[in-house]
């Protein structure tokens, strides 16, 4: 009665109005609808949001419910609706539920979860983009599960829960070690997924403290059991078949195995040790220790020591929360094999103990109280189960006496076996001694001057098939291509198969469903004809057992009977190995018969020499006919060198015919160069000539050396060609003097080149070709572009990297030096100046202080990111040899060095002038703005070369900003106190007559006319200082200059 009231109260509302409408039409709707409800609600309380281990009780109504529907459709009905993405403790529930189902659910549930794989895995994969908490462990958790229902789908012979025992492990692998050496490998990595979530889980938790005992440790700790359950099986089961495989391979192709064996066994026993002292499993699992050391798989005897690791689970293991839940003794036994449909619901029908304890069974009978018709039934079915039991005893027994009879005829068999194996190793061995006589024949016949002839005629032969081994590996890629695609559309029709078998799965899933309904509605209408003839089935069938119990003790006698028939035969087996023994001595005597044989057979060797005679004849003849096919080959050979020699040389000389008719194209004459990149070309034309006249005198030695000369010919016209081009566009950036020059070397240069190349296609003259004549156009090139290389590249390196500290620290030594002259300036206009002019010469004189402030903290941080970039650039190289190789940065560092200095020093002088009442406020202002242009090239030059996350970087361009807002301020200074000044001199024209007033406007639009005109012609002239200024800087600092030397 307890058991039905839990029931009951697990699905409130539901039963009764199942009983209230049973037999109606819409009865098994309702069944449906209330299970589907009873499903949903177990199914959101076991997943949930709390950070709590999901209770005992929700998951095994889930479990009973895939039992009840046969498979997992409204599991994942539910489970569809749960936002699992969005939060990391929902997601960890499910895994946890959802590896219970997969463990002791039923077998249909790994089938209809496989259609969410690609659910899983996305599932997976964007949790795993969290290094820590859940979001980590459930994308552990999911990859184990998915890679838990490969295992499963790959391998159906292994149940959910991984129970087998050793006769179906050995029926798993199908007798095949190919199959058992792939299934070892597959449970390696099963195994693998499981320990990774078992290290994932202890590494997330704080161990320093008592977490087994809080609500989230126990959230965290609750899937482990689970795991712990399959990695103790997986550990057996990988020892038992890597032990069946020692047996069956060399040690050598088992190390693989055995290397990951011993790391996997080291993690498993650190797991289970830590985990056994763990105050939450203690009461809820029993885990067992593994042995000290792993088994040793090199000796076969290491197998019996081997002990199963169980996994004991006490009767009460539930939540930690004290709660009433279903006992243990309700759940589905997965180790036996699930019954059909039929006969569980007739097994249900005839003892009730599916309307007691399943809560989803509402066919149960109408009333609630057991009557004492119910109280019988359940005697008699607990005396039948008592002689069921005593009937297998009795029938393990006699199973256990036939079964070691049946070893000793197996063992009497195997050795029948073996003394006919020894036999026919006699007769192999009398075959292997006439063979042995045969090649002593041979041996004989050969003389040292055949095998000289022999070994002559081999190494030939192997230089012929070297000449075609380029064919066979051609060959050979073309079958493997051939092969790959015949793999490719075989593993195309594997998954048409599958799919097709899928479908036809679902189909038989819809006409069972359909079966169900129909034999549900007939279920009904006989359930009340079958509740009376329950007594009487129960009475038959306790008779029933009784007689089959009286024959089983029969069988018992015929079986003692039988064992003594196998005595009379295991004599009979003695006789016949008797038998095989004198049979083995006339093998013996028929081999020393064979012996003497040998002796004649020595004798009559002298006589067969002549045919050995008349062999090496033979095949000296067909030495002969090799090496005249051999002449041929190699004159063809020889023949085909010259024609791609003469090939490389055409199509160099139609690269410098391109060249020379690319200088007379008038789109060439756009195109720049610089005398850098020009001289560069230069020096690796010259480079190509030297290894050209390397590899003719090469080929000139030996012919069969042409492929560096046609390397070197192609290279070399590639490069002259080259230089004649940059030559003739670097031409276009000098003097016309200078250019006259230039184009004439270019074109001499290509002359010449023609002339080489044109000497080296006729055969007799490719050994006198000289090159000389070529070099010396290509050094005049290059003198010539030494030249109008830019004076600044002239330094050496010392010089350069000196010449930037110098720089750098003359600018910091102009600054303080202007620092210290405003200082003096401003102390002696306190001395001399009073009222509006004091004040603003103190308030101009304050903003250059602050000016000189900036510009000193700016090139103190240029130095330090100076410094990084030198060190992070030069790698081995010195300070000066980098500054050397990054010229061009380094001399507008220089430049920008030199204009900072110059700016502060004449910003200094204006100042002093302003002060002392000579100077121009205007003067003052454009120093400032020559100051921030300074400054910001400064900091251009700097950052080319930094690392945009420099924290130097940064602080040079703060510091750059405090520079320009300096500047702001003392021109703001200098305006402010011109007008101040401006203001104390204004002009008082009350005492002057109309004729002066006249003259005095006269005179200020004539001023005017002349400011204007003079503005006007200074204006023109600073453009043309600029752009003058702008020309020098580029030609002084390689502005011109481009990456590939063209325009």
């Amino acid at each position: 009665m307890d058991r039905v009231k839990s029931s009951m109260q697990q699905v409130p509302n539901a039963i009764p109005k199942v009983i209230r409408r049973t037999g109606g039409a819409n009865s098994l709707e309702l069944e449906k609808e209330n299970f589907e409800r009873v499903q949903a609600v177990s199914i959101n309380k076991a997943i949930n949001t709390q950070e709590v281990a999901v209770k005992e009780k929700h998951a095994r109504t889930c479990i009973l419910g895939t039992h009840h529907e046969k498979g997992a459709h409204t599991f994942w009905a539910a489970v569809n609706r749960l936002p699992l993405s969005s939060n990391a403790v929902l997601c960890w529930k499910f895994c946890h539920v959802f590896h219970k189902l997969l463990r002791d659910g039923h077998p249909n549930v790994i089938k209809d979860s496989m259609r969410n794989k690609a659910d899983l895995t996305d599932m997976s994969r964007m949790w795993g983009h969290l290094s820590e908490g859940y979001g980590k462990l459930c994308s552990i958790y999911l990859k184990l599960l998915i890679t838990k229902m490969e295992f499963h789908i790959k391998n159906p012979r292994f149940p959910g829960n991984l129970q087998m025992s050793n006769r179906q492990l050995d029926e798993a692998g199908e007798n095949d070690v190919n199959n058992f050496f792939q299934l070892t490998v597959e449970m390696f990595d099963y195994l693998e997924c499981e320990l990774n979530l078992f290290l994932g889980v202890f590494s997330s938790l704080d161990m320093s403290r008592s977490v087994s005992v809080t609500a989230a440790g126990q959230c965290r700790l609750a899937p482990l059991i689970q795991v712990i359950l399959d990695c103790s099986h997986l550990y057996d089961y990988t020892v038992k078949l890597l032990f069946k495989l020692h047996s069956c391979l060399p040690a050598d192709t088992l190390q693989g195995h055995r290397d990951r064996f011993q790391e996997q066994f080291k993690k498993l026993k650190s797991l289970f040790y830590r985990s056994s002292n763990l105050q939450y499993f203690k009461r809820l699992i029993q885990i067992p220790q593994l042995p000290e050391n792993p088994p040793n798989f090199l000796r076969a005897s290491a197998l019996s020591e081997h002990i199963s690791p169980v996994v004991v689970i006490p009767a009460e293991s539930s939540s930690p929360e004290s709660e009433h839940v279903v006992e243990t003794d309700d759940l589905v036994d997965t180790d036996v094999p699930v019954l059909p449909a039929a006969v569980e619901t007739k097994f249900d029908d005839l003892f009730g103990t599916s309307a007691a304890i399943d809560p989803f069974n509402f066919n149960s009978q109408n009333g609630m109280r057991k009557d004492d018709k119910d109280r019988l039934i359940e005697q008699l079915t607990r005396e039948i189960q008592a002689l069921k039991e005593e009937l297998e005893s009795f029938r393990l027994e006699s199973g256990r006496l036939c079964q070691a009879l049946r070893g000793r005829v197996s063992e009497l068999e195997a050795e029948l076996a073996e003394q006919s194996h020894l036999r026919l190793q006699a007769v192999g061995e009398s075959e292997f001694l006439k063979a042995e006589l045969d090649d002593l024949r041979k041996v004989r016949e050969d003389t040292e001057k055949e095998q000289r002839s022999l070994t002559e005629i081999e190494k030939k032969a192997q230089a012929n098939e070297q000449r075609y081994t380029k064919l066979k590996e051609k060959y050979t890629e073309l079958v493997q291509s051939h092969a790959d695609l015949l793999r490719k559309n075989a593993e195309v029709t594997r998954q048409m198969t599958v799919a097709r078998a899928a479908q036809d799965e679902v189909e038989a899933v819809r006409k069972e469903m359909q079966e169900k309904v129909k034999a549900a509605q007939e279920a009904a209408d006989r359930q009340e004809r079958e509740q009376l003839e329950q007594l009487q089935k129960l009475q038959r069938d306790l008779t029933s057992s009784r007689v089959e119990l009286d024959s089983l003790k029969t069988t018992m006698a015929s079986s003692q009977q039988s064992s003594e028939v196998l005595s009379t035969q295991l004599a009979a087996l003695v006789s016949e190995k008797a038998e095989l023994e004198q049979s083995m001595s006339k093998v013996e005597a028929e081999l020393a018969v064979r012996v003497q044989e040998l002796e004649q057979v020595q004798t009559s060797l002298a006589t067969e020499r002549e045919s050995g005679v008349k062999t090496a004849e033979a095949l000296q003849n067909q030495l002969n006919e090799k090496e005249s096919r051999e002449q041929a080959l190699e004159s063809q050979l020889v023949a085909a060198r010259w024609s791609s020699l003469q090939g490389a040389v055409e199509e160099a000389e139609k690269i410098i015919q391109d060249s020379l008719a690319q200088i007379d194209d008038p789109a060439h004459i756009s195109c720049t160069s610089s005398a850098d990149y020009l001289a560069s070309r230069c020096q690796a034309s010259l480079d190509c000539l030297d290894r050209l006249h390397s590899a003719r005198g090469a080929f000139v030695a030996n012919s069969t050396a042409v492929s560096d000369l046609v390397r070197v010919v192609t290279q070399c016209g590639h490069l002259v060609g080259d230089s004649i081009v940059q030559g003739s566009a670097t031409s276009h950036m000098v003097p016309v003097e200078q250019a006259d020059a230039l184009s004439e070397s270019v074109k001499v240069c290509g002359a010449e080149a023609l002339a080489l190349l044109g000497q080296m296609k006729q055969q007799d003259s490719l050994a006198a070709a000289d090159n000389g004549k070529l070099k010396a156009a290509l050094e005049a090139i290059l003198a010539t572009a030494e030249k109008l290389r830019p004076r600044g590249l002239e330094l050496q390196q010392g010089e350069l990297g000196d010449l930037v500290e110098q720089e750098m620290a003359a600018t910091s030594a102009a600054v303080e030096s202007a620092a210290a002259r405003i200082e003096e300036m401003l102390n002696k206009s306190r001395a001399v100046d009073t009222g509006v002019k004091m004040e603003v010469n103190e308030r101009i004189l304050a903003s250059c202080t602050e000016l000189m402030q900036a510009i000193k903290e700016l090139i103190l941080s240029s130095k330090d990111l100076q410094r990084d970039i030198v060190e992070s650039g030069r790698g081995a190289a010195s300070m000066k040899e980098f500054y050397a190789k990054n010229s061009r940065w380094t001399e507008g560092l220089i430049s920008a060095s030199k204009a900072v200095g110059w700016g502060a020093t004449v910003m200094v002088d204006a100042a002093d002038l302003v002060v002392q009442g000579k100077g121009k406020f205007e003067e003052l202002m454009v120093c400032s703005h020559e100051i921030a242009a300074s400054t910001a090239q400064l900091v251009a030059a700097s950052k080319v070369k930094a690392d945009k996350d420099s924290a130097n970087l940064h602080r040079l361009q703060q510091a750059s900003r405090g520079v320009t807002q300096a500047t702001a301020a003392v021109v703001a200074s200098t305006k402010s106190g011109k007008s101040q000044i401006e203001e104390t001199d204004t002009m008082d024209f009350s005492s002057m007559t109309l004729t002066q007033i006249k003259r005095q406007e006269m005179d200020a639009q004539v001023l005017v006319l002349e400011l204007e005109t003079r503005l006007q012609k200074e204006r023109e002239r600073l453009g043309e200082l600029r752009k003058k200024h702008y020309e020098l800087a580029g030609v002084a600092e390689g502005w011109g200059q481009e990456e590939e030397g063209t325009g």
